[in-house]
């Protein structure tokens, strides 16, 4: 299985890296950028919203990818023109990844300083913008972080949540060319999350990689063993995503230990299956793992027993005391804000046609786009 597909591979050596687009972030454009740049960059995997557009804005920029592999590859970067896996986001519950900030624009002092719009890390608040005709939160842009609820001054932002339709959106999804499935859930929603499962469970056997995303709480171990019980026997690859702090890696360094910290508390517990961190990971993350001996040494079988030794149902070899990956969401997608603000100013100077500009349209941006992925990626590859 690992033979045929290069990303389980990095799983199986413990250098997985995979892009969070976003569970609710829809804007197009940036998810067909940020797919290129981090594809070229040498991504296992990139993680998107289960919205039929999004995955057709991924699926071309892989295409484009593929026609610029040996440009990557001359310029020292990671794609072989091995397309990562395309994994859509569900949830069985309220989560924090699928939601929407909104607030109504007219109830907007004209005093006001409008700190909404200074943190916001997505710039989805705009006020009298001439490109959007529009004043409040741009709901393709927002990824639900809830930065801005916090530090508004008259209390008048909310959010809109909304939760996965199995029925309507499971067959819609796995009709298409995706690869993996990520669960958002969260201890004490057993029997929301056996409903979703049970409605894909007919296009799970089709998937190479299920993965469970889940926060820390009381009892989580435990909760996760029931996952395991309901969900095998299970032919793709698993991942157990442990959600340190959502949303937050661009925010400071800081951020990652408590990913690190839920990682370690998952790897003792011995579920079968790989541990990959997300939330709160940045560039301060893999040197962390690394000096904590968390990493698979290049070479190296991992100490003690395998996944598979232990667990003959997983077909890639599991060391049990290492984080096989990294996600990264918003700190990846900061990384890349200045280019991509670049791109949009482009389309705006186009006022007589509004025209979408895309990275590869500009040479000089996207090998810097890929440049700065590649230093991101490439922690965890080296």
């Amino acid at each position: 299985m690992t033979d045929l597909f290069p990303p389980l591979e990095s799983l199986k050596q413990g250098h997985w890296f995979k892009l969070i687009c976003g569970a609710s972030f829809q804007h197009l454009p940036a998810v067909r950028n940020l797919t290129l740049a981090y594809t070229l960059a040498g991504a296992d995997c990139i993680d998107v919203a289960a919205d039929p557009a999004v995955i057709a804005a991924v699926q071309a920029a892989l295409q484009v990818a593929k026609k610029l592999a040996r440009d990557a590859q001359e310029r020292g970067f990671g794609y072989k023109g091995n397309s990562p896996f395309l994994m859509v986001s569900l949830n069985d519950g309220e989560d924090p990844h699928f939601r929407k900030a909104e607030f109504n624009s007219t109830q907007c002092p004209t005093d006001c300083p409008r700190p909404c719009q200074r943190i916001c890390p997505a710039q989805a608040i705009v006020f009298n913008s001439i490109k959007e005709n529009f004043s409040g939160v741009i709901s393709q842009k927002c990824y639900g972080c809830g930065r801005c609820i916090p530090v508004c001054p008259y209390d008048i932002i909310y959010t809109s949540s909304y939760i996965s339709t199995p029925g309507a959106i499971a067959p819609l999804v796995m009709s298409t060319e995706v690869d993996a499935v990520e669960i958002h859930t969260k201890v004490g929603r057993l029997a929301e999350f056996k409903r979703l499962w049970q409605v894909i469970s007919p296009w799970v056997d089709r998937l190479k990689v299920v993965a469970i995303s889940c926060p820390d709480g009381e009892g989580m171990t435990d909760y996760l063993k029931a996952l395991y019980d309901l969900i095998t026997p299970l032919k793709s690859a698993l991942i157990w995503q442990t959600d340190g702090r959502p949303m937050s890696g661009d925010i400071g360094d800081g951020t990652t230990i408590t990913a690190v910290k839920l990682g370690q508390k998952v790897l003792a517990a011995k579920l079968p299956g790989y541990v990959q961190l997300a939330g709160g990971t940045n560039s301060y993350t893999v040197p962390k793992l690394k000096a904590m001996g968390l990493l698979k040494e290049a070479g190296g079988q991992g100490a003690g027993r395998t996944g598979e030794e232990i667990f003959p149902l997983l077909r890639a070899p599991c060391p049990l005391s290492s984080i096989a990956g990294v996600a990264y969401g918003s700190y990846a997608r900061v990384l890349l804000s200045s280019i991509l603000e670049q791109l949009e100013n482009k389309e705006v100077s186009n006022t007589d046609i509004k025209t979408t500009v895309y990275l590869e349209e500009d040479e000089i941006l996207l090998w810097q786009a890929v440049e700065l992925a590649h230093s991101l990626v490439s922690q965890i590859k080296s």
